[in-house]
This record gives structure tokens, C-alpha cells and sequence, in this order.
């Protein structure tokens, strides 16, 4: 079970439309970019299951559904899905090796959508080493809620675009008016630049990505954050918090 707490209620008047998990999900899997994976309706012919896209929208509504129920503390926002993490899982900061970790911080089942030997990611390595100490409910997203890449390597990371990115802003402003979190933790400058952009209401802050030499950093602002201990690999200081 994930603990609460009271929400910090998060001003998003300009947003009136309503919706479900269900109708945002189905939003996501219409939404068609260049050079851009789509994990919830396209189908890696390498690495995927005959029913990956599937699942994962599957997952990903259930986990909104779930969320919802909760006193959200924070959304985790990054950039966009990574090749060998989201793109595969479907999931933001997710990789293969995480999927159940991130599935059991929410008691819910989450099949893996890949097929083969299961690929690591170094962010996710990273953010899950901190969040398995977190003990209040954190959502994870992105920006750009799909996988971009260069144009001749489908297994390639690139930025966003200007395009791509106003896309994500209204996905990210439905997931926070579903999930209506106390704050709003950017992951990284792009990340940041977005979010505060978006909402201006004191209540986004802002910590290193953990790629490119930010790791110790990033350990170090999250365990603030929560008041955890000394951020050190295998020590857990709150115990499972995904049990």
C-alpha cells in the first residue's frame, strides 16, 4: 500500500475539458509524429509482442485509474521515452528490468509488452534506485509522451520538437488535472523549461537529470526532497515502497 497525503490543489482553470483515463488513453493512441514511436499503437516488429501496443495502453489507463485514488505528492516529469526504457514499456523512466517495480508500487499487473532478453536503461536505473525509498504515491511522465528518434534509427533518441513538444503540454496538463498532484518535480532543463512555462504557480520544482555526470547530484536533491537518508545503492531507508 502507498501512503498519503493531502493534495496542494494545483490552479488548471484554463483547462475545462473532462476527462477519464480511459479517453485520455484513447487520445495518446491516435497521436501521430514523424519519426516518432508510439508505443500505445505502434508495434516494434524487433522487439515486441503481437499485442504490445496493447498492453501497454492497458497499463498505462490502469495506472491512471489506480493513481487516481490517491493523494498524488508529486508527478516526476522528464523529457520524453527513451529507446531502450519507455518506448519498449510504455511507461516514463521504466525500463524492462523496473517494469514489475513499477507495476507493484501500484498493485496492479503489468505484462511486459517485449519479447527477448530484457533491456536495462541507465536513467532508470537511477530514478528507481531513489524512488523505491520514496514512500509517497509518485507518478511518472514526460513532456513528449512518446519515443522521438532520428529519422533512419528507429533505436536512436533525439529532443523533441517545438511541435512535438506542444503536443505533450496538453497531454501533461490532462495528467495533472486528472491526478492533481502537490507539486510538480521537472527532471532536467527541458523538463523545467515546460512545466514552468505552463504553470505558474509556485508549486514546480526543479532537480538535475541524472544523465551526463548528474547522477550524484539528482540523488542527492530527491533525498532532500523527501527527507530520506544519504541516497546509497542497496540501502533502503523507508523499506519497499512498492510493497
Amino acid at each position: 500500500m502507498i501512503a498519503t497525503r493531502a493534495r496542494l490543489p494545483i490552479d488548471l482553470s484554463r483547462r475545462n475539458s473532462i476527462i477519464t483515463p480511459t479517453s485520455f488513453v484513447r487520445e495518446l493512441v491516435s497521436l501521430e509524429f514523424d519519426n516518432a514511436f508510439n508505443p500505445y499503437s505502434h508495434r516494434c516488429a524487433v522487439h515486441d509482442r503481437e499485442d504490445a501496443p496493447r498492453l501497454r495502453s492497458e497499463s498505462l489507463r490502469a495506472m491512471l485509474e489506480t493513481a487516481g485514488e490517491y493523494d498524488i505528492d508529486s508527478i516526476w516529469i522528464g523529457r520524453d521515452l527513451g529507446y531502450r526504457g519507455g518506448r519498449r514499456t510504455g511507461l516514463a523512466f521504466t525500463d524492462d528490468v523496473h517494469l514489475d517495480a513499477h507495476g507493484a508500487r501500484w498493485g496492479i499487473p503489468v505484462p511486459r509488452p517485449t519479447k527477448g532478453g530484457m533491456v536495462a536503461e541507465r536513467t532508470a536505473f537511477i530514478v528507481w534506485d531513489i524512488l523505491s525509498r520514496v514512500k509517497d504515491p509518485v507518478f511518472l511522465w514526460n513532456v513528449f509522451p512518446l519515443h522521438p528518434h532520428e529519422a533512419d534509427n528507429p533505436f536512436s533518441n533525439r529532443p523533441h520538437t517545438p511541435l512535438e513538444r506542444k503536443a505533450g503540454e496538453e497531454f501533461l496538463s490532462q495528467v495533472i488535472s486528472l491526478l492533481r498532484p502537490r507539486r510538480l518535480i521537472a527532471i532536467g532543463n527541458d523538463a523545467a523549461r515546460t512545466v514552468n512555462r505552463l504553470f505558474e504557480h509556485g508549486a514546480v520544482i526543479q532537480v538535475r537529470h541524472p544523465s551526463y555526470g548528474g547522477q550524484t547530484r539528482f540523488l542527492a536533491q530527491v533525498a532532500d526532497l523527501y527527507e530520506l537518508c544519504e541516497p546509497r545503492q542497496g540501502v533502503f531507508c523507508f523499506g519497499d515502497a512498492g510493497a
